[in-house]
């Protein structure tokens, strides 16, 4: 292979190790074993028919060109309507803008926010790209221990502590990959309300609203209408693969988002957003919220069970679709098990350490993204697996 040299930050991009899992259990199931998937963070349920048929009859219509970089007109008003009537919220679809997924909303948001050397508060675990994009601009992450006795969450004291003169903005997630924590409408308030006095911008991640149970999420527009939102068609709406999401920005920002959009991918697919234009209506929304129950129900079984194989899951999980469980009583490092119960029992799950670093190697991910039949299944393993384990 021909020598190059390689920017710092590509060295210091970590991996994404639940991706190395996922692709030694496609080794495993080209060998022909049964493997049960419980690493990875997409939904097992393929996109609702509206949205296909909406997307083929694009396909059909030649709807294949580029877009304003900003958005079809009509999804950024869909977008907006869908605030109104789920958070009340005015929202102005001039500040909707839409995006490749919830990742290309993350990397305007660095983009936008972060010049060389400032950095962005967030909770230590949290979602691995959102560090990742920051170092990708020259930022970093201010990373914040957190752990269940504020639900995993940041708190007006946490950001009071942690701010320095690099800081610009904090960021949260409700509900939150991997603990599916949520922040209620007062802790928002109070997170938007420190945040402004220090100066700061509020990004929050609400890439899993409507995924939530026994309790409807809050969007932090409710109290911040200056807050940087980003949301995404991949998890409710299980538009995983066709890459769409979007971003609410003041007002103001909204020039220089279009500038960043227009330079770093031009538009979002235009295929898959004429599809999106009908994940609001009524019956695509019903069959989101039969699937949801669906997630509640595997929730339901699948967190009293790992209790029961002496997992350590001291907060019920409010969204998302994620168990973040404590594995220190068993000993060892989390990495070294989730290879010892992929290889021994065939069950796939994620470690810590793609999270963060406060107490990742003690902690992996389960996540029931798929059936109730295979969460059972996979139940009767790890039983197997942590006894063989035990008695390493």
């Amino acid at each position: 292979m021909q020598h190059y040299q390689r920017a710092a930050r590509a060295r210091d991009i970590e991996p994404f190790h639940v991706m190395a899992v996922l692709a030694r259990a496609r080794a495993l199931e080209a060998q022909g074993h049964d493997v049960i998937h419980m690493e990875i963070g997409e939904p097992d349920f393929t996109t609702p028919g509206p949205i296909v048929r909406a997307g083929q009859a694009a396909l059909a219509a030649g709807k294949t060109g580029y877009t304003p970089a900003l958005g079809l007109p009509a999804l950024r008003e869909a977008i907006a309507g869908w605030y109104a009537r789920q958070y009340a919220v005015n929202v102005d679809p001039r500040r909707v803008v839409v995006t490749p997924g919830g990742s290309a909303a993350l990397l305007l948001v660095s983009a936008l926010l972060v010049d060389p050397g400032k950095r962005v508060m967030m909770a230590d675990p949290g979602y691995p790209c959102n560090r990742h994009f920051l170092r990708l601009v020259e930022g970093a992450a201010e990373l914040v221990p957190v752990g269940p006795e504020t639900g995993y969450q940041l708190t007006p004291e946490l950001i009071e502590r942690h701010w320095n003169d690099a800081c610009v903005a904090v960021m949260a997630a409700s509900p939150a990959n991997p603990t599916g924590t949520l922040l209620d409408r007062q802790q928002l308030a109070e997170l938007a309300a420190t945040t402004r006095r220090k100066g700061g911008h509020l990004i929050v991640d609400e890439i899993y609203h409507g995924l939530t149970y026994d309790c409807q999420a809050s969007s932090a527009l409710e109290v911040d209408p200056d807050a940087f939102v980003l949301n995404s068609f991949s998890k409710y709406f299980g538009m995983t693969g066709w890459r769409l999401g979007w971003l609410i920005a003041p007002e103001a920002a909204v020039p220089d988002l279009e500038r960043l959009a227009q330079n770093l991918y031009i538009c979002a697919p235009h295929m898959a957003q004429q599809a999106a234009l009908d994940a609001f209506r009524e019956d695509t929304l019903a069959i989101c919220e039969a699937r949801r129950e669906a997630f509640g129900m595997r929730r339901d079984f699948l967190l009293p069970s790992l209790r029961e194989l002496g997992l350590h899951i001291p907060v019920t999980p409010q969204g998302a679709f994620y168990l973040y469980a404590d594995t220190s009583v068993l000993g060892g490092d989390s990495a070294q098990l989730c290879r010892h119960l992929i290889e021994t029992r065939h069950v796939a799950v994620t470690p810590g350490l793609d999270f963060g670093h406060y107490r990742a190697d003690q902690h992996v991910r389960f996540a029931y993204t798929t059936s109730l039949e295979n969460l059972e299944r996979g139940v009767e393993r790890l039983q197997q697996g942590l006894e063989t384990w035990r008695g390493c």
